[in-house]
């Protein structure tokens, strides 16, 4: 009977553990958000942003001002510039992302 109550003390704690773990590891989009912001050379510097299943597409006004080492520390796949548009492949996060700055926009 002690063993049986020692396994279920055990898989609690090892739970618990977990979801601490999944929480910490979730990223905040405000954070997130805002830096992108501050990487794509400030909300005056967006005209539009639209989002495609894993990609993030933006107009800009001007691309020089642009971080793109910094978007890449946020967690982007990949960077893809024509003319003044960035095309910002972030996976599942787009979809995301783009309400935020919509909101911030």
């Amino acid at each position: 009977m002690k063993t049986i109550i020692t396994y279920v003390i055990i898989f609690i704690v090892l739970i618990i553990i977990a979801l601490i773990a999944i929480k910490l590891k979730k990223k905040d989009f405000n954070i997130e958000s805002n830096k992108l912001l501050g990487y794509l050379g400030g909300k005056d510097n967006i005209i539009t942003a639209e989002c495609n299943l894993s990609r993030f597409k933006v107009t800009l006004k001007d691309t020089s001002v642009v971080n793109k080492d910094g978007i890449q520390k946020l967690g982007a796949k990949g960077i893809v510039e024509v003319d003044n548009q960035l095309k910002i492949i972030y996976g599942r996060e787009s979809r995301q992302l783009k309400r935020y700055i919509d909101d911030l926009v």
